[in-house]
């Protein structure tokens, strides 16, 4: 597929390298990881142990990659970035686990990150606490960024939980249609990225034309990352992903592939007929067969790969003959990020 061209060659995992072999970006990155653990540092060791159990996991830390990529985006203005751009970095991370705590808790999950969650490790209620401090101690970093980033961030935390409730309001509900599902994703991905990119352009002081260019580029990102999310979660298996495979079927989140299989007419009512209420294991794992068979996860790979091409063509839009704080886009940024929109496709591979 011609869209695909310069895509890399390694599959199965999110390509960041472009971006952090651009100087000084993976310098910038390891600032926002020290700052991040400094962050949620308090006086109680045992707070502190929770609040960076997910930290120490590691992760892709996509989203303050997308803040530095941003605020590095305009030719001639690559960093290192500002301390505002790393702590924008770490407010957005902040947020994104925040909600990994609230997640874990609403999924009865017990692994994240290939540990244990932290309602397993504990309970639910510490939890849900831990994840509530996560929030505050982003949105206090928020507040020292300026009024337009407190509120934006304010707003996207407003949107994640209208996602989510979206979301649960069609638990095991077979009827759920695509409206409501890329509703859902809109809020529960698409706006952290949005912000995380809207963030790092702000701070950086970039026009307008820019900021808004980037935050669609997020939010494009976002969704095709759930869209990927989603497809994974049928076709990939625990150790792959770090949590049970098969989860969101298990729990009536009926995602995008899903949907496109219920539609089906030689396999859909087959698979109607195991959903709509709790499964066991065995009933998950046909309903796993069945939405691959009914072409369900095919289905889910072309609407990725048509919205990987809608992100990149608003890089191209921005990159050759936009201007920003000090000229066009970066070519090289705008490459990189690019080359991390199409390696989220190949995880669906």
């Amino acid at each position: 597929m011609a869209a695909r061209q310069g895509r890399p060659l390694r599959s199965g995992s999110v390509d960041v390298t472009g971006i952090l072999e651009l100087e000084p970006l993976a310098g910038d990155l390891a600032r926002v990881e020290a700052a991040l653990k400094a962050s949620v540092e308090t006086d109680d060791p045992f707070l502190t142990d929770v609040a960076t159990h997910l930290i120490g996991a590691g992760g892709k830390r996509i989203r303050p990659i997308l803040v530095l990529a941003a605020a590095s985006a305009c030719d001639g203005y690559r960093g290192p970035v500002s301390d505002d751009a790393v702590m924008g970095g770490v407010a957005v991370e902040l947020v994104h686990l925040g909600s990994l705590y609230h997640d874990d808790v609403i999924d009865e999950a017990e692994t994240r990150r290939g540990v244990q969650s932290v309602n397993a490790r504990w309970n639910n209620v510490i939890a849900i606490l831990a994840g509530d401090f996560l929030l505050a101690r982003a949105s206090e970093i928020a507040a020292r960024l300026g009024t337009e980033v407190a509120e934006l961030l304010a707003s996207t935390i407003g949107d994640l939980c209208k996602g989510q409730v979206l979301e649960l309001r069609h638990a095991f509900a077979v009827e759920r249609d695509e409206a409501a599902y890329f509703g859902a994703i809109e809020g529960k991905t698409g706006a952290l990225m949005s912000t995380a990119c809207r963030i790092g352009a702000l701070v950086a002081g970039h026009d307008r034309d820019v900021i808004d260019r980037l935050t669609g580029f997020g939010q494009t990102l976002g969704a095709l990352f759930q869209i990927v999310d989603d497809v994974l979660d049928v076709t990939a298996t625990e150790a792959q992903l770090g949590k049970p495979a098969g989860q969101d079927i298990a729990e009536g989140i009926y995602t995008l592939p899903v949907i496109r299989a219920l539609a089906d007419p030689e396999h859909g009512p087959a698979l109607r007929a195991l959903l709509g209420g709790p499964v066991g294991d065995g009933d998950l794992e046909e309903a796993r067969h069945l939405v691959e068979a009914a072409g369900g996860v095919a289905a889910a790979r072309t609407v990725a790969d048509e919205t990987a091409t809608r992100a990149a063509a608003l890089l191209d839009g921005a990159g050759g003959t936009g201007s920003g704080r000090d000229g066009p886009l970066d070519p090289d940024v705008v490459a990189a990020l690019r080359r991390l929109t199409w390696s989220l496709v190949e995880r669906s591979d």
